[in-house]
């Protein structure tokens, strides 16, 4: 597992994932130049042997009004997702296996304003993506796109408030906050297992992965009133 400088509890990370099927082993990943990337690929297959699966699951997001937004938004979600696949791909065509899958978000489909800087990098991601999936063709590895809805994560906690509700206020105007509900994390990594324990021959080359919306009691009830109202004294 790589973690990004800002994580702050590695050990608490590893002992959360570890368990009777395995353990897991953190190292830092300091995105700044391919040498440590590389750095990083060696002391992975020190500890795991060869690596057969690379998700580039690492993000980071922030509102256009933020000094230096989009130069972030690129090294993160584009630039560090590059160097993790350079560092990974040569020895995964050597052994005629593996998985690549990149973990990017529905703003590529339904783009959200304020967040202009957010998008362009993960619809570069998902470019270099899609064109890996040509030209890894017949090579057995894999390229796959995880594409995830709004989730419970810490991206967007360090917003400025007022930008961050003036943000939500234009999403909501533009029809893209339908409703509250938040993916989990679990449950888009529960969308990457899938990928990548599909057996060979067969290739999900995207999966998109929404939240539920909360279940309205009409659905289930038919003929009940579309506003109820508060219930009577006594109503169970």
């Amino acid at each position: 597992m790589a973690l990004p400088r800002r994580w702050r509890w590695p050990a608490r990370a590893t002992r959360s994932c570890s368990g009777p099927a395995g353990s897991i082993a953190a190292r830092p990943w300091p995105r700044g130049s391919e040498t440590s990337v590389e750095k990083f690929a060696s002391q992975a297959e020190e500890v795991a042997g060869d690596i057969d699966v690379a998700v580039a699951c690492a993000g980071q997001s922030l509102p256009d009004s933020a000094p230096g937004a989009f130069e972030a938004m690129v090294d993160v979600n584009m630039v560090g997702t590059y160097r993790l696949v350079t560092a990974m791909l040569p020895a995964m065509k050597a052994r005629c296996r593996g998985d690549l899958v990149f973990v990017s978000s529905e703003v590529v489909r339904h783009p959200r304003p304020g967040t202009a800087a957010y998008v362009a990098s993960k619809w570069g991601m998902e470019g270099y993506a899609r064109t890996l999936q040509m030209q890894l063709e017949g090579t057995g590895v894999r390229a796959s796109i995880v594409q995830a809805g709004q989730a419970a994560t810490e991206m967007g906690s360090d917003w400025d408030p007022d930008a961050t509700a003036a943000i939500l206020e234009s999403w909501i105007h533009w029809g893209l906050a339908r409703h509250d509900n938040f993916l989990l994390p679990d449950a888009v990594a529960a969308a990457v297992v899938t990928v990548v324990a599909t057996p060979p021959g067969t290739h999900l080359t995207m999966v998109e992965v929404a939240p539920e919306a909360p279940i309205r009691r009409r659905q289930l009830d038919p003929d009940r009133p579309a506003n109820p109202g508060p219930p009577s004294q006594g109503a169970p």
